[in-house]
Formats: structure tokens, C-alpha cells, sequence
């Protein structure tokens, strides 16, 4: 039987070629100065062949360690080829923020929409990677975390909420790569931190006997945030479903939101009252470009433009709050089923069995109850408008 057969000058003086060293380890030369070492093993009763690097890189010495080592795995049971592939393919250091953005860029799909993505990895961006995102995500623990966020566990509690709520899914998402991580280490950190003292608070909203007068000296102003504010209160939109308002989702007398506008990721179909339409007519008037209301450098008004006018007019109420005026109205002033109600808000009411049957989303419905809210907001509006 042939053992460490060949030495380093007949190796570097064989041409193309195979040459045996021994106990099934062989060096093929496709040429006189470049080629390969592969070891022939028996694993599991079948002949497979096993490559262990380029000659010269790969020395005599070295080859015969390396395939010394396979034989030991193939007598303990073990398949060195497999077992060479599962190493290769285990991901390397990967710090937290890489495994953040790994995860995120897998739950891109789920997000519903731009705002919704943007929210997702900023919250981590924010609070989170600046302080430990440069660590090996397996070295993330429970210490670590409460360090974090225990600085806004109180005073932010949403926010701090949601960001150990990521970086539970970053872990998860770790783990699936491979890597050792502790996925207890989030739950671990809530105990260190204990119950949040921070109380919910709700968005100020109008009383809805208050609306009218208010709309009405609405219709005194003809800036951006006035007619914005206006076509908030007779949609019941959302702030930036309205801030982003384009003559391209008008089709006639309804306005179509589609999935990556809205909050639960389906489109959105708003039934326009009159007065909404004149509002509308109004700011498209005043607007050069595609938004009915736009900033002055062409953009969409911002986030801050409606509420900023309230707040400096001296009102406590605020924009979104709107929504809780017109659903508390419903509640005490129309006859209008939950579902209707619920589908004015742009909520989605129909899920599971029932959604896969109920596919309407009672526009003609919801365009009656906008038509009653209108006229309670100023039942003389298509004249004033």
C-alpha cells in the first residue's frame, strides 16, 4: 500500500496528471505548475471524492493533514464533505445592525407601505444601532438592551416598546441564519426594566358639536392649510393620506388610495361630497403642479402644516382627531351600521372567512353617511365654497 509516496521535488517536476500519495489522497496536475489535491473516501457504503485546496498553495504536509482528518470524521460517523459545506455556508461575524437591516430587508414585503418601512427601520436607527449596532449580534444580551432603551422606557414608551419589539424580530431573524443568539434576551430585558409608567395618551379631537363652527371659520381662509384641513374634515382621512392628495387619484366624484397610501395596505375608495369637490376645485386652482396641496417650493405641505395652523390659532385639537369627531358622531347621530362607519375610517372591518366572501366596500353606503356628515358641518357649504 502506497504511503506518503510523493515528496515536494516530484510533485514540483510531475507533469499533467494524477499521482497517488497514499491511503487514497491524490494530486491532479493539469499542468506542470498548477493543480489539485481530492482524497477518495468510502462514506456510507458509497465511493465519494473530496477536494482539499490547489497545489501548490496547498502544501504535501497540509494535504496529508487535511485528509487525515477526514478519515478520522469518517470513522466516527461523520460525513467530512457535508459537514465541510454546513462551515462554509455559516455566516461569518455579523454585527447587530447587519442582521437589522438583513430583517428588515426580509419583512420589506409585509410592510405595507413607504411610511410604514420607514418607520419600521428608523426606530432602530434612532434609538437603537447608534449605541450597540456595531456589536456581534451574538454577543447581544438582556444587559445590553436595558442599556438601550432604559433611558426612554419611561418618557417614550411606545417608542421604546416597538424597538425591543425589532430587535426581538432581528434576533429571530439571526437565528435563522445560524447564528447563536439569545432569543430570550428582549424578555429578559422588559423584567430588568419593569412595567412602563408612561400612560397612553390620545390625539386632542374636537367635540363634534363644536365641528360646524369650526368648518365655518374654516372657509374664511384660502391658504394651503386651511383647504387642506377642510378636505380632512369632510374625508376623515388621515393627515397624510390629505397632505399627498394628487389630481391623479380623483376619478369623478370618488378618491382612490391605493394600497401603498393606506394604513392597512388596500386600497381606499373615499366617496366625495360636494363640498369636497369644491375644496378640491379650489386648491387645484391655487396648486402648479400634481398636488392639491402644496408647499411653497412645490413639495407637499408637511406633516406639521395643518396642526401647526391650529395650534397657533389657539385650538387644543388637532387634525387626526377629526376621525374621533366624525366616529363619535356617528355613533350618537346616524343610524349607520358598525361596519359602514368603520370602512368611512378606512378601517378594514372584514378579515379572515368573512373577507374572503364580503368583497364590497360599501361605497354607496359610505358615500351616504359622508353626504349627512357634510351637511351637519355646514349645511349651506355648497354655497360658501
Amino acid at each position: 500500500m502506497l504511503y506518503n509516496a510523493l515528496t515536494q521535488m516530484k510533485a514540483k517536476n510531475a507533469g499533467p496528471g494524477k499521482y497517488a500519495d497514499g491511503q487514497g489522497l491524490w494530486l491532479v496536475k493539469r499542468s506542470k505548475e498548477a493543480g489539485k489535491w481530492t482524497l477518495r473516501l468510502v462514506i456510507n457504503r458509497k465511493r465519494r471524492e473530496m477536494g482539499l485546496g490547489r497545489w501548490p498553495d496547498v502544501s504535501i504536509s497540509e494535504a496529508r493533514d487535511r485528509a487525515a482528518d477526514a478519515r478520522k470524521a469518517v470513522r466516527e460517523g461523520l460525513d467530512p464533505i457535508t459537514e465541510r459545506s454546513k462551515h462554509s455556508l455559516a455566516p461569518k461575524t455579523v454585527t447587530l445592525e447587519e442582521a437589522a437591516r438583513g430583517c428588515f430587508e426580509a419583512k420589506r414585503v409585509e410592510l405595507k407601505n413607504a411610511n410604514a418601512r420607514k418607520r419600521w427601520l428608523g426606530l432602530l436607527e434612532g434609538h437603537v444601532l447608534p449605541k450597540i449596532g456595531s456589536l456581534p449580534v451574538e454577543e447581544i444580551d438582556q444587559h445590553q438592551i436595558k442599556a438601550t432603551l432604559e433611558p426612554i422606557w419611561h418618557s417614550k414608551a411606545e417608542t421604546a416598546r416597538k424597538s425591543l419589539g425589532h430587535i426581538g424580530q432581528t434576533l429571530k431573524y439571526a437565528a435563522a441564519l445560524g447564528l447563536d443568539v439569545d432569543l430570550q434576551a428582549p424578555a429578559k430585558a422588559r423584567a430588568l426594566m419593569g412595567k412602563q409608567r408612561h400612560q397612553t395618551t390620545h390625539i386632542p379631537a374636537m367635540p363634534y358639536a363644536e365641528a360646524p363652527e369650526f368648518y365655518r371659520w374654516l372657509c374664511s381662509f384660502d391658504h394651503t392649510a386651511a383647504l387642506a384641513l377642510r378636505f380632512l374634515m369632510l374625508t376623515v382621512a388621515r393627515t397624510t393620506e390629505v397632505r399627498l392628495a394628487s389630481a391623479s387619484e380623483i376619478d369623478g366624484d370618488v378618491w382612490v388610495l391605493s394600497p401603498e397610501r393606506t394604513k392597512t395596505g388596500r386600497e381606499h375608495r373615499v366617496p366625495l361630497t360636494q363640498e369636497a369637490i369644491s375644496v378640491l376645485s379650489i386648491a387645484r386652482s391655487k396648486s402648479e403642479n400634481e398636488f392639491f396641496f402644496p408647499a411653497l417650493r412645490g413639495k407637499p405641505i408637511s406633516d406639521m402644516a395643518m396642526s401647526s395652523f391650529m395650534k397657533r390659532e389657539g385650538y387644543e385639537a388637532r387634525p387626526h382627531g377629526f376621525r374621533a369627531t366624525f366616529r363619535t358622531w356617528c355613533e350618537e347621530q346616524t343610524e349607520a351600521a358598525f361596519e359602514v362607519k368603520e370602512a368611512a375610517l378606512g378601517h378594514q372591518v372584514d378579515a379572515g372567512v368573512v373577507g374572503a366572501y364580503q368583497r364590497s366596500d360599501r361605497l354607496e353606503k359610505r358615500r351616504e353617511l359622508m353626504r349627512q356628515w357634510s351637511a351637519w358641518l355646514l349645511p349651506k357649504a355648497s354655497k360658501q365654497a
